[in-house]
């Protein structure tokens, strides 16, 4: 992989690089700071030597050398943490996700969290700080991420499973569970973050807020 596949956006402060893994097409998303060299990495989903290549690429995008602080996973489902052990293993850094997905990776990943995390606080390394948004109903505890708007630059949400160009995401056919993630999306992302924010979802091509808020009562009615 090189850092022109990888680089997603390069912004006055930060940088973002994704890797995509697997047959399921997982987002591995790498979050660096320029000034401290400091990262984060959201959902090790899969392939340790996909991600030591992301790691290895953004090894030029900060003035100061890169390191690896944190590991951030947006929910407990399996795809989303096959790599999890073996990169805690390979680095010693901590990990944080929801707290009612805490469990569900111990059983997936046998990984321990370090850090249980809740909606409306904050997840910060130096030069990194992203806010935590509780989205209930693809799994108990998802998470999404978001990278706060600076001066004319879009926020950026790293929304897991929870949000996709063209709807939001597997609730499994259940009602209530449908309801509470569509309400959760609507109220706690579209509306707070402004139209152009970015959301950049666990699988496939990002999107905006803006693209998708017209949609919005399409997917309640069709209920998915």
């Amino acid at each position: 992989m090189t850092a022109d596949t990888s680089l997603l956006h390069d912004l006055p402060a930060h940088t973002v690089r994704r890797a995509v893994v697997s047959a399921m097409a997982n987002n591995v998303y790498l979050i660096t700071s320029k000034t401290t060299g400091a990262q984060i990495l959201i959902d090790a989903a899969d392939d340790l030597p996909a991600i030591n290549a992301l790691l290895q690429d953004a090894a030029g995008d900060a003035d100061a050398p890169t390191s690896l602080a944190m590991i951030a996973t947006t929910h407990q489902h399996w795809d989303h943490v096959r790599a999890l052990s073996a990169l805690c293993a390979q680095t010693g850094v901590a990990t944080a996700a929801g707290e009612d997905d805490i469990a569900g990776i111990t059983e997936q990943a046998g990984v321990h969290t370090d850090l249980a995390l809740v909606h409306g606080g904050t997840l910060s390394v130096a030069g990194i700080e992203l806010e935590t948004v509780h989205l209930r109903g693809h799994t108990p505890g998802s998470m999404a991420y978001v990278l706060a708007p600076a001066a004319d630059v879009s926020a950026i949400i790293f929304s897991g499973d929870s949000l996709f160009p063209g709807g939001v995401g597997n609730t499994e056919e259940d009602p209530a569970r449908f309801a509470s993630l569509l309400n959760d999306v609507e109220e706690r992302l579209f509306n707070v973050y402004p139209e152009d924010t970015l959301v950049l979802p666990g699988h496939g091509d990002g999107t905006t807020l803006g693209t998708e808020r017209p949609s919005l009562p399409q997917w309640r009615e069709r209920g998915w």
